[in-house]
């Protein structure tokens, strides 16, 4: 068993302890903050041990491995040290904040012998594994395109969401997210997906720009609250892809194919439907479904026009499903999802002595993308990592 401590007690600290009982293959057994009121509350929260420093993590036998919760710029100083001292590491995204950062990070890993794995671990949810299994089994024959979003709504100023707190009380960290963007910190969860998918990506095109430049509190930078961009796969897929904190709730996939298309309502939800809908045959096949479309509307049907036609894809239902997964706590969205499956996939791999699924490569180009995403350049930017 994997043995881990968590750096950092932050606002998603208590969400890496909510799904222990899932995981058999590892444990946490301490954790450490530079603000000791945070460690202590996480401590008799988890009931694991509270380090004074990370230091004291780092030379404590019992920790394998360490979980980097930190801020996004602080990830590379703390994962430096960790893996300097022979820990292994799982860092929240990104793994760094430049990919000179990232390069140096998984450099040092592999000259240690050491495991370094990026978060998100959304992508070995039950649903993302469904809808990468729809898409492999050909079910909409070629994909062309996908639109992804993670558009988290215009929560600042009018929804203050610094007074927002997690199960032990720590405030949502505002002033980082609006200075290191809602691109830094969320477009993981869909490139992820798709690199899983459709492996490297090779040019990217996009816009950025802030266009609620008072968010309600003081920061020192603000960052771009809204980006778009078009990606372009060494498979042949295009992709279009937005973060923002600006358009309505949206962090929606849709996969088009020759033959279809799969669509799964929500990325963070990780036992999501994925819904499939084939392509029209014929101009009269159109026509037919429009008119059903609308004698359902006529009798009051619930769905809207667009959903009918739609049909959830079954294969979720055969996958092993581990514990039984709640809402996190105290999340507006209610969404279900398991942050320590991605420790836990680090641990198993160790284990089992193969590559991780979460590899520091994955993480280096993420954070590639993400530059070209939140610093476009004046044309296509032609990518340099590869998975």
């Amino acid at each position: 068993m994997m043995r881990f401590g968590i750096l950092g007690c932050g606002y998603v600290s208590d969400s890496y302890l909510a799904t222990r009982g899932n995981h058999t293959g590892c444990s946490i057994v301490g954790c450490c903050d530079q603000d000791g009121t945070r460690t202590r509350k996480l401590s008799e929260f988890g009931q694991i041990r509270p380090f004074t420093s990370l230091d004291e993590m780092l030379n404590c036998p019992d920790v394998d491995a360490v979980i980097n919760l930190t801020n996004p710029r602080s990830h590379f100083d703390t994962t430096m040290a960790c893996l300097k001292a022979g820990k292994h590491v799982y860092s929240e995204k990104p793994i760094g904040i430049t990919v000179q950062e990232a390069q140096e990070l998984l450099d040092l890993s592999k000259r240690q012998g050491l495991q370094l794995a990026t978060a998100p671990c959304s992508v070995l949810s039950p649903a993302a594994q469904t809808l990468g299994r729809a898409i492999e089994s050909g079910l909409i024959g070629k994909v062309r395109l996908v639109y992804a979003n993670f558009d988290d709504g215009m929560i600042a100023p009018f929804m203050k969401p610094w007074k927002w707190t997690n199960a032990i009380g720590v405030p949502w960290p505002a002033k980082d997210e609006f200075e290191v963007g809602c691109t830094f910190e969320h477009a993981g969860y869909f490139l992820s997906w798709l690199c899983a998918f459709f492996g490297s990506a090779r040019k990217v095109t996009s816009f950025a720009g802030c266009l609620i430049p008072d968010k309600g509190i003081h920061v020192d930078r603000m960052a771009p609250d809204f980006t778009s961009g078009v990606l372009e796969f060494d498979a042949g897929v295009v992709a279009r892809v937005t973060c923002g904190l600006v358009a309505p709730l949206d962090k929606s996939m849709t996969v088009i194919g020759d033959e279809g298309v799969l669509y799964i309502a929500n990325l963070r939800d990780d036992m999501g439907n994925v819904w499939h809908k084939p392509r029209e045959v014929s101009r009269w096949h159109a026509r037919a479904r429009n008119a059903i479309d609308k004698a359902r509307h006529a009798l009051g049907a619930c769905l809207p026009q667009d959903w009918i036609g739609w049909v959830k894809y079954p294969e979720l239902r055969k996958l092993p499903l581990v514990g039984d997964l709640k809402p996190v706590p105290g999340d507006p969205e209610h969404k279900r999802a398991d942050f320590l499956r991605g420790p836990a996939e680090l641990a198993a791999s160790v284990a089992e002595m193969r590559p991780c699924r979460l590899p520091g490569e994955l993480g280096v180009h993420m954070v590639e993308i993400i530059e070209a995403l939140q610093y476009p350049g004046e044309g296509p930017v032609v990518l340099k990592t590869k998975l």
